[in-house]
């Protein structure tokens, strides 16, 4: 009987802390499909050590040095693309939740949860599915279960908002212009908004953006 194997887990860790840095290591000797690759310190090493190993999840700290979390975020996607990308924070504010949201982060933990639950976020996030445990979606239950926008979309409306044409946010996120109009429609559906204006309007009230 043929035994399925997982897909391997290429892991990057962003985080400041050495200590915390060497408890995430252990992932590696306890989950046979999971292996840390790379480690960063900051938001220059995350780019430096990402094209190095091209890892296919990231773990990222929010309090960084120099760059913060969300830009480290900003800068790997504007670069790689839609990776995913897990926060790992001490904070449980609904403004980094918010923060890190907006930025399309794929979930989010607090460090203080147990690696079992790690685990699965590193698990859920590489198959392509978001990761919000109950005690951190329940903090903005406006953004998580009302508006459930993709991280795509969530990139779309960003660029919207920015004042792009639709042919211009195609360029800049690498697809196709009739692709960003069905991620209109679906933005638009479901944030229940009559046209590009209101969306925006709607998700800023919602902290899903922040133009500042």
């Amino acid at each position: 009987m043929k035994t399925e194997t997982r897909e391997k887990i290429r892991v990057m860790v962003v985080e400041d802390h050495i200590l915390i840095r060497m408890g995430l290591m252990t992932i590696s000797e306890i989950e046979p499909d999971i292996t840390i690759v790379a480690q960063a310190e900051d938001g220059e090493e995350a780019a430096a050590m990402f094209r190095k190993h091209r890892p296919n999840v990231v773990i990222m700290d929010l309090r960084l040095p120099g760059m913060s979390g969300i830009e480290t975020i900003a800068a790997l996607r504007k670069e790689f693309g839609d990776i995913p990308i897990l926060v790992l924070s001490s904070y449980s504010s609904d403004g980094d939740i918010s923060r890190a949201i907006q930025a399309s982060a794929s979930g989010y933990l607090l460090k203080d949860m147990p690696i079992k639950r790690l685990v699965e976020a590193i698990r859920a996030v590489h198959a392509g599915q978001q990761y919000f445990p109950a005690e951190i979606a329940s903090r903005l239950p406006e953004q998580l279960r009302q508006s459930k926008l993709t991280p795509r979309e969530l990139r779309v409306l960003q660029k919207i908002a920015e004042g792009k044409s639709n042919k211009e946010v195609g360029n800049e996120l690498g697809i196709v212009e009739g692709t960003v109009k069905i991620h209109v429609t679906n933005i638009l559906n479901k944030l229940h908004a009559a046209d590009r204006t209101q969306a925006v309007t709607t998700a800023i009230k919602r902290g899903l953006l922040d133009l500042h």
